[in-house]
């Protein structure tokens, strides 16, 4: 998140626990999640789902929130976003404790764009990146362009120019895109023939088989 102040959102202390507790929790509109850190005790907490996920919409996975847990503000990196695998609702979320000024640890989404030349193939490797960035300018992506890029380039982790303030933790040799040489589709004719000489083999093998059934 690429911002000097945080969204604010408003959260409710659960004192239920279990997953009994959470399926409530989310029949009445609301993601189960619990904060932690800088040593203090885990607390369970009910967010809104609907601002949540507008929230991570806006921000992107790794947003910074202003929690306003029961009136009592606090600074918080969204850790980890559970998502039911088919009905895509927000299952569950974890919380990390920060402060301003505090640098994090996070991966961010890499986003490969532009055209490499003709005739080759881009793979992507590596679809995030593990970097230390201040918790208030977390970058929502890392561009990686591979525009007019010929067979045989590789970017590395190393290569990419990160946004200032960020530092890369990721190891250096880290693979990220390569751009490879297209193969080329064997042509209509060479199939037809191989197709021919395929059929002629195998009407050879019949013929031989006949004539040693006849002997």
């Amino acid at each position: 998140m690429a911002a000097s102040s945080a969204p604010k959102l408003t959260a409710t202390l659960r004192e239920e626990k279990g997953k009994g507790a959470a399926r409530r929790a989310r029949r009445a509109g609301n993601v189960p999640a619990v904060i932690y850190g800088h040593g203090s005790d885990p607390q369970h907490l009910s967010v809104p789902a609907r601002d949540f996920a507008a929230i991570l919409r806006a921000n992107g996975t790794n947003a910074v929130i202003d929690l306003d847990i029961d009136g009592k503000s606090q600074l918080a990196l969204t850790k980890q976003v559970d998502v039911h695998p088919i009905k895509s609702y927000i299952e569950h979320a974890d919380f990390l404790i920060v402060r301003r000024g505090e640098k994090v640890t996070v991966d961010v989404l890499i986003v490969v764009e532009g055209d490499a030349q003709s005739g080759s193939v881009v793979t992507q490797d590596a679809n995030a990146l593990q970097v230390e960035a201040d918790a208030l300018s977390i970058p929502e992506q890392i561009v990686v362009s591979v525009e007019g890029a010929v067979p045989g380039t590789m970017v590395h982790a190393s290569d990419i120019e990160l946004p200032a303030g960020v530092t890369l933790i990721a190891a250096p040799e880290t693979l990220v895109v390569a751009v490879h040489e297209a193969k080329t589709a064997a042509e209509p004719e060479d199939e037809a023939a191989e197709g021919e000489e395929a059929a002629e083999a195998g009407e050879g093998a019949a013929e031989a088989a006949s004539d040693e059934s006849a002997e």
